[in-house]
């Protein structure tokens, strides 16, 4: 009896620590990248911490290395194999689509290696990218398949994002797929009208004058 109470004791605190240590290690994870330490995440990598372990928010560490600009934490977790490229927020966010609305060409370009999808339901990459300031984004997804007329849940396609938020480039690059200016989204606005509405008049009367497909 003494030697299973004996037994049944050792394991309790064995499970202890583990469970202590392992909460170190997920504090240690998220501090890691808050200072944008690789050498650290690194350590934690390859002693079995989970790389897709996610915050108290729900976001995954590449996800919050991303939000905090902490670019070498970015690094250090792209560089692990079991890295989910393809995680989503609680608001169905990828990392590729939020890499793509921030501008970082070099981190999609990194994702799509990696298999990041380039096409989902909903909100899609390519939506982001149109909406950001990088239309080389905007080329990379296309020439990778993104779907050209996806529509969000409100029905925008990315055409319609480009004209209210993003660079003239980005127009051009999707109207040279052939981008549908007729279509309209869930409050019966199309791209030329959008355009108007949000007070970039050259661009709308350059839309409106070109040629019907």
């Amino acid at each position: 009896m003494l030697k299973k109470l004996t037994i049944q004791a050792i394991l309790i605190a064995a499970a202890a620590v583990s469970t202590g240590a392992q909460a170190g290690s997920y504090d240690d994870f998220f501090t890691a990248i808050t200072r944008d330490n690789p050498t650290e995440l690194t350590e934690l990598l390859k002693r079995g911490f989970n790389v897709n372990s996610r915050s108290p928010k729900g976001q995954v560490g590449l996800f919050e290395a991303l939000q905090k600009d902490s670019q070498k934490a970015v690094a250090a977790l792209l560089a692990s194999e079991a890295l989910d490229v393809n995680a989503l927020n609680d608001k169905g966010e990828s990392v590729l689509m939020m890499a793509a609305l921030k501008g970082k060409v070099e981190l999609c370009e990194l994702l799509v290696k990696r298999g990041a999808k380039v096409n989902k339901d909903g909100w899609t990459p390519l939506h982001y990218a149109a909406t950001g300031p990088e239309p080389k984004i905007v080329s990379l997804l296309l020439a990778r398949g993104a779907e050209l007329e996806a529509e969000s849940p409100n029905k925008n396609t990315a055409l319609m994002m480009a004209v209210r938020f993003g660079p003239e480039a980005s127009v051009d690059l999707l109207l040279a797929q052939g981008a549908d200016l007729k279509r309209v989204n869930a409050a019966g606005w199309n791209a030329v009208e959008l355009a108007a509405n949000v007070g970039r008049e050259v661009l709308s009367k350059r839309l409106e004058s070109l040629p019907a497909k």
